[in-house]
């Protein structure tokens, strides 16, 4: 039984339900926790706020790329239900929908402790089975404005997008492409930024994050790790929820731990642990539920 799993389990912190996965555990990642300071600058006076957009029309002039993962990507296709990990991110996808008829929980940060946790796969794969859903429009946001990869999975163009139109340079319905058949719709992280937590802290980024949500049943957003840099203290407080990543056999307690005490916001609403094999954690990825007041 992992590290992680025991500390986890003697804290009883979160409890139990299996969820499963498996996968390859990389070695863990040191980094400092940030002090995280958060001014609030005015937008720069080139910034032209788009007018307010209805979902149709926005939805209707996005631009449509295919969707044709890689099969080592793992990513889930809607066409084989019953595969792994589909049916594992089904059930993380109703226990969140259970959760947002209690409370307000539309736009959701996954983020992780460190790098190479899973984060990204989990906040590609939970939007995925959002979308399956007929009547969810979803939108998953790249804001990793540091190491965006999701452009790569989708095989498609990096901008323009988040920081694009932030910065005035692309209207809204120019970042976001609506993937294949699905009811998912993707923005990238847009042109590369020197320093992401400046464009972070603009004020049109809190008007976008509460705005979007009004136009989509989710908004799913993949940031930096907590550990790696204050980017995604500062998105759990804009948003509705954060979801933690922990993988087996590299997450040390401790990392999640210090992750937690790093949040401005008491919004984390559970952790997602990756990488469990067939014997351990029940050969299933296990979501650690829990809601606090």
């Amino acid at each position: 039984m992992s590290r992680v799993h025991d500390a986890l389990r003697k804290a009883e912190q979160f409890p139990i339900t299996p969820a499963g996965a498996t996968g390859p555990v990389p070695a863990p990642e040191a980094h400092p926790s940030p002090v995280p300071v958060y001014p609030q600058p005015e937008l720069s006076s080139h910034v032209k706020l788009d007018r307010p957009v209805e979902l149709t029309e926005l939805l209707s002039k996005a631009r449509r790329i295919p969707f044709d993962p890689a099969p080592e990507l793992h990513l889930i296709d809607g066409s084989k239900s019953h595969e792994m990990p589909g049916e594992e991110f089904r059930s993380l996808r109703t226990r969140l929908n259970h959760l947002k008829s209690q409370q307000r929980l539309t736009s959701l940060v996954i983020t992780s402790a460190s790098p190479a946790e899973g984060k990204t796969f989990t906040a590609v794969n939970l939007a995925l089975v959002q979308a399956q859903l007929s009547e969810n429009a979803v939108l998953l946001a790249d804001i990793d404005l540091r190491r965006p990869t999701i452009h790569s999975l989708f095989q498609t163009d990096r901008t323009p997008g988040f920081s694009d139109y932030i910065l005035g340079d692309a209207p809204l319905d120019q970042c976001i492409r609506k993937v294949g058949d699905t009811n998912l719709y993707f923005m990238p992280a847009g042109t590369p930024v020197r320093n992401p937590l400046e464009l972070l802290n603009l004020r049109h980024v809190r008007t976008t994050i509460e705005s979007l949500p009004k136009l989509f049943n989710w908004f799913i957003i993949d940031s930096p790790p907590l550990l790696f840099s204050a980017d995604a203290n500062l998105l759990s407080t804009l948003t509705d929820g954060t979801v933690i990543v922990v993988r087996i056999g590299a997450t040390t307690f401790d990392n999640i731990t210090r992750a937690t005490q790093t949040l401005c916001e008491n919004n984390v609403v559970g952790i997602v642990v990756n990488g469990a094999r067939a014997t351990e954690l029940y050969s299933k990825y296990t979501y650690y539920y829990s809601k606090h007041d």
